[in-house]
């Protein structure tokens, strides 16, 4: 259909093109197409399936089919179109992956902004420094004048304002 589109309808036959397109099919089918392959494998194991399932889906119906049509069943195959919506697929893939590590990164940031201790007021009125992974729940702190609030808080008693 894409050459017919194109006009490359009868340009570019020769001898067997049937069995060279097949084989460059197949490349692009298992290189190009592992990433979805492996997403519907994924999916199906964690018996959740979606968008990865459904490209899997497309893309191993067009092989297959064409597959068994070089191969003697009767129709017409559909190695541009599979090559074409695997190449688009992977474009969208790629890109959705570049975002979301941006994302990633920018909440990396974000998190070293966050210090890594607190200046912890126990019952006796006593402050020790501790690590923000030992605060629970109802520890009262100290927040000196320029640091950062170590965790979410509630302010009990304020003797200057919070920016």
């Amino acid at each position: 259909m894409i050459q017919h589109f194109l006009g490359l309808k009868e340009t570019l036959r020769f001898i067997g093109d049937i069995y060279a397109l097949f084989t460059l099919s197949s490349f692009v089918f298992f290189y190009g197409g592992y990433p979805f392959l492996k997403g519907l494998r994924n999916e199906l194991k964690n018996k959740q399936p979606g968008m990865m399932t459904l490209i899997a889906l497309a893309i191993s119906v067009a092989y297959f089919y064409s597959s068994a049509v070089v191969f003697g069943v009767k129709g017409e195959v559909f190695f541009w179109e599979l090559a074409t919506l695997i190449d688009i697929m992977l474009l969208g893939h790629w890109i959705e992956m570049k975002s979301v590590m941006g994302a990633s990164k920018a909440l990396e940031e974000l998190a070293k902004l966050m210090p890594d201790e607190a200046h912890k007021i126990d019952n006796d009125g006593n402050v020790t420094d501790v690590s923000v992974s030992e605060l629970k729940h109802k520890d009262k702190l100290l927040i000196k004048p320029g640091e950062k609030i170590p965790a979410d808080e509630k302010i009990y008693e304020r003797k200057k304002s919070i920016n």
